[in-house]
């Protein structure tokens, strides 16, 4: 008789490490840092370390090396940030989200690089769980740097634009 319970134990524990390894690939490949996941009572959460500088748009990265070439006798004279998050004018994201940069597909985006902008005008929209929040500018000043593209998944706290 104690054989019985055992068994059914066991196909238990197999769900749950097929629950797992479905939502540990489910991670990888969505390129998401956490998931959470509440089935029957059990609560199964799974998160990766990301760090929020390493964050950076591939257009961006790609022009980044063809910048520094050509620019590299102006390197001497200003020094760039490089990390972005921790630049005095980042915008992080409240939430996680899709970003988008106009109000809808083919419209023009709320900001550019060189707008001006007063403090509580749109930089963004960022849609989660089927909501379309607006991201206000925290401040008055230039929108130097958009650091995120049209249709882009973002994390919490991720940087989304640099105002000066």
């Amino acid at each position: 008789m104690a054989r019985e319970p055992q068994d059914k134990a066991t196909p238990g524990k197999t769900d749950e490490r097929d629950l797992i390894r479905d939502l540990a690939t489910l991670l990888d490949e969505s390129n998401l840092t956490e998931i959470e996941v509440e089935r029957a009572g059990l609560r199964v959460r799974i998160a990766r370390n990301v760090t929020v500088a390493a964050s950076m748009p591939v257009a961006a990265m790609a022009a980044a090396p063809a910048a520094s070439v050509a620019a590299a006798p102006a390197a001497t004279t200003a020094a760039p940030i490089l990390d972005v998050a921790k630049h005095p004018g980042m915008v992080p994201s409240p939430m996680v989200g899709t970003a988008y940069l106009a109000s809808e597909p083919g419209a023009k985006p709320f900001v550019e690089v060189g707008t001006k902008v007063k403090a509580g005008d749109t930089l963004l929209i960022v849609e989660a769980m089927k909501t379309m929040n607006q991201i206000p500018s925290p401040r008055t000043g230039t929108v130097t740097q958009i650091l995120v593209e049209d249709g882009q998944p973002i994390e919490f706290g991720e940087p989304l634009v640099i105002i000066e």
